[in-house]
């Protein structure tokens, strides 16, 4: 039998009842001494994804990004590393070495087109992520609100309350 774990979680706002959902399922909160692999596929996404590293940027986690999206961020005024070699390049660091190293905490990968070489990295990068057991976000509005939520609300700022002091 499998499952994909639903959960529902109440809290103050949208994105208190995220995190507390987020964390229920097993995602965990990044570290700062780690970081966080941006790979945000088309350029909606990185547009989507722009505030939410800002936000990344101004809390001081390291943010890693493969090259169209370090560009992207870079030329918006957000710090990154680029991480230069795709998993499929032969040069080396590439981006399966920073997974396996520990030093990614969180890995968000957008798929961008279906070209087999797309499709191939994209799906080594998520492959890598489940192995090493990095929390993996495959869509843009879904690690703008996680993000957000973690930085400007954190674990320590989440209320446990009785339900009734909801309604």
């Amino acid at each position: 039998m499998a499952s994909t774990g639903e959960v529902a979680c109440i809290g103050d706002n949208y994105h208190e009842a995220l995190l507390k959902s987020m964390i229920s399922v097993g995602t965990r909160v990044p570290s700062k001494e780690k970081g966080i692999l941006l790979s945000s596929g088309p350029t909606k996404s990185k547009i989507d994804l722009l505030d939410a590293a800002r936000i990344l940027d101004d809390y001081g986690y390291k943010i890693y990004a493969t090259s169209g999206t370090a560009k992207f961020l870079e030329e918006n005024g957000v710090k990154v590393q680029e991480v230069l070699h795709w998993p499929d390049s032969d040069e080396k660091p590439n981006v399966i070495d920073y997974m396996r190293s520990g030093k990614i905490d969180l890995a968000i990968n957008i798929p961008k087109n279906n070209t087999p070489r797309e499709l191939e990295n994209g799906y080594k990068i998520r492959r890598t992520a489940v192995d090493f057991n990095i929390p993996l976000i495959t869509n843009a509005r879904q690690a703008s609100a996680f993000i957000y939520a973690f930085c400007k609300i954190g674990i320590d700022g989440l209320a446990i309350k009785r339900i009734d002091e909801y309604i």
